[in-house]
């Protein structure tokens, strides 16, 4: 197949995936999972910071239409978001930097034990984010301190880690904000939105962007989310909970089966900073 008709093909295959991200991303999150692992395929010979922040410009389109339909059709408080944003943008850029400079494989196993307890926790609590009705949206202290330690902690942990960051947002805003799944789901696009905002700055800083692939994924993207977000709001708080439940379960299992396979194989010839990459999303 000609160099021309090849890069045609790849570039079908990578807007095929960043549409169904765009999906994922826009009711759960959990996009990362097809989008990057799809790039990294697609590229195998391109810097992983290349491609990382590449597939930042690309989640921000979608998870910014999505995070803008949701604002308009459910009610959010204000105060508190802004207080998680801000948070968010520190600890998102404080995580961009910290991946160029501490290896990342320490992460998994206890990102690993921590999605076993997110989702033991959801299931044993059948009524987890279904109601809704002791939210109280005041600015309170106790609001305001949650919503700045959620910020701050998963926002360092997509800039440095990232898999499963819409997911822990979720969790955390229904556990200790007492959003239903609805609401939680709406909150955590919109906080996604400024740890994008954050690590994409960092890296715009620092490497080059594949503009034009980025350009074609991000409409692809941007299409996913409109879908995503649409079924989200057309069909509730049970249908988010069952892909919640859904993506953490495929969370769990990809990194369960990267532990298991490196523990298995003999280490590989690669570089930290490439294994700290590619071992989170399960691209070999």
């Amino acid at each position: 197949m000609p160099d021309a008709d090849l890069f045609s093909f790849s570039l079908l295959l990578l807007a095929c995936a960043a549409f169904f991200a765009g999906f994922v991303d826009a009711v759960v999150g959990g996009g990362g999972l097809i989008q990057i692992p799809a790039l990294f395929s697609a590229f195998p010979r391109v810097e992983h910071t290349v491609l990382l922040a590449t597939n930042k410009l690309i989640s921000f389109v979608g998870t910014s239409s999505a995070a803008v339909r949701y604002t308009r059709r459910v009610r959010l408080p204000r105060a508190l978001l802004a207080c998680g944003m801000v948070a968010a943008l520190g600890g998102s850029y404080l995580g961009a930097w910290t991946v160029r400079h501490v290896p990342a494989d320490f992460m998994r196993p206890l990102v690993l034990v921590l999605l076993v307890c997110v989702a033991g926790y959801s299931f044993l609590k059948k009524d987890f984010g279904t109601d809704g009705s002791d939210f109280n949206p005041a600015p309170t202290r106790g609001n305001l301190a949650a919503m700045a330690c959620i910020g701050l902690s998963v926002g360092w942990y997509d800039g440095f880690f990232g898999p499963g960051t819409g997911s822990f947002f979720i969790f955390l805003l229904v556990r200790f904000v007492r959003m239903d799944f609805l609401h939680a789901s709406a909150a955590a696009k919109v906080l996604n939105v400024a740890t994008n905002v954050s690590a994409l700055a960092y890296f715009v800083s620092t490497v080059e962007l594949l503009w034009k692939v980025a350009a074609v994924m991000a409409v692809c993207n941007l299409a996913g989310a409109l879908t995503g977000s649409g079924m989200a709001l057309r069909h509730g708080v049970r249908f988010v909970r069952k892909l919640f439940l859904f993506v953490v379960i495929v969370l769990i299992a990809k990194m369960s089966y990267d532990l298991v396979r490196d523990n298995a194989q003999p280490a590989k010839a690669v570089s930290r900073e490439t294994s700290a990459a590619l071992s989170p999303i399960g691209f070999t």
